[in-house]
C-alpha cells in the first residue's frame, strides 16, 4: 500500500495545524485559507488528504518517511482509526484543555500559551489574560465549547482577533480588536460553540486612553 493511503493520526493533524499556523504567520496563507485547510485537516481521513493542504507551501510539504517518523515519536501505539472523521470545527486532539463547572477561571501574568489551546466550561467565568503571557507561536488558535457562562480575553495593544469561526445560540460574540491580518506581537483564531453564552476580545483597561495620550 502507498504511504499516501495510509490513515492520518491525531498527532499529525495537530502536526500539520502548526505548520498552517506558520504559513498563517509568514503571509504565504490568508485567515481565510487557514480556516479552509483546517476543516480539511479536521476532515482529512488518509495522509494524502492532509498533505494537498501543504502542497503549494514552499518547503513545508510532508514527505511519507517524516510521517512515519513524527508517528513513532508522538504516537508509537495509536491503532488505525474506526470511528467517522472529525467533523470541521470540532477541537484538535491533543491540544491543552481549560476546563470548568460553575467556577472562576483566570490565567495572568507569564503564563505560557500553547499555539491552540481549547475552553470547555459550565456556567463558569474564565479570563485569559495574554498581555504579559509567553506564546510559542504568533497566531494562537482558541476553541471555546460554553455553556451559560462568560468568557473574556485580554490581548495586547496591537494584537487582532478572528472570532467569525464561532457557533452562537442565544449569546453574545464581541471583539473589540481589530481584525485584520496578524502583524502584531498576537493573533488569535477564536472557533466553537456558545450556548447562552457571551464572549469578549478586548484590550486592557485604558489602552485607548494611552494610545491617545501618545
Amino acid at each position: 500500500m502507498d504511504s499516501r493511503d495510509l490513515r492520518v493520526s491525531d498527532a499529525e493533524r495537530e502536526h500539520v495545524g502548526q505548520l498552517l499556523q506558520r504559513a498563517v504567520g509568514q503571509g504565504m496563507l490568508s485567515l481565510g485559507e487557514f480556516t479552509e485547510r483546517m476543516d480539511t485537516v479536521l476532515a482529512a481521513k488518509t495522509r494524502a488528504d492532509v498533505n494537498q493542504v501543504l502542497i503549494d507551501l514552499p518547503g513545508i510539504q510532508l514527505r511519507p518517511e517524516y510521517l512515519r517518523q513524527m508517528q513513532a515519536q508522538y504516537a508509537p501505539a495509536q491503532p488505525p482509526m474506526t470511528g467517522p472523521p472529525p467533523v470541521a470545527g470540532a477541537p484538535v486532539a491533543g491540544a491543552p484543555v481549560i476546563r470548568g463547572r460553575m467556577s472562576n477561571i483566570s490565567r495572568k501574568g507569564r503564563w505560557e500559551v500553547p499555539p491552540m489551546l481549547q475552553i470547555d466550561t459550565r456556567m463558569s467565568t474564565v479570563v485569559l489574560d495574554f498581555t504579559e503571557a509567553v506564546m510559542q507561536t504568533q497566531v494562537v488558535n482558541v476553541h471555546v465549547n460554553d455553556y451559560l457562562g462568560s468568557i473574556t480575553l485580554v490581548v495586547p495593544a496591537e494584537a487582532t482577533a478572528d472570532v467569525n469561526g464561532i457557533d452562537p445560540v442565544a449569546s453574545s460574540t464581541n471583539s473589540k480588536v481589530r481584525s485584520g491580518p496578524p502583524f502584531g506581537p498576537l493573533h488569535l483564531v477564536v472557533t466553537g460553540r456558545l450556548r447562552f453564552s457571551a464572549l469578549t476580545v478586548r484590550h486592557p483597561i485604558g489602552t485607548a486612553l494611552r494610545q491617545f495620550l501618545r
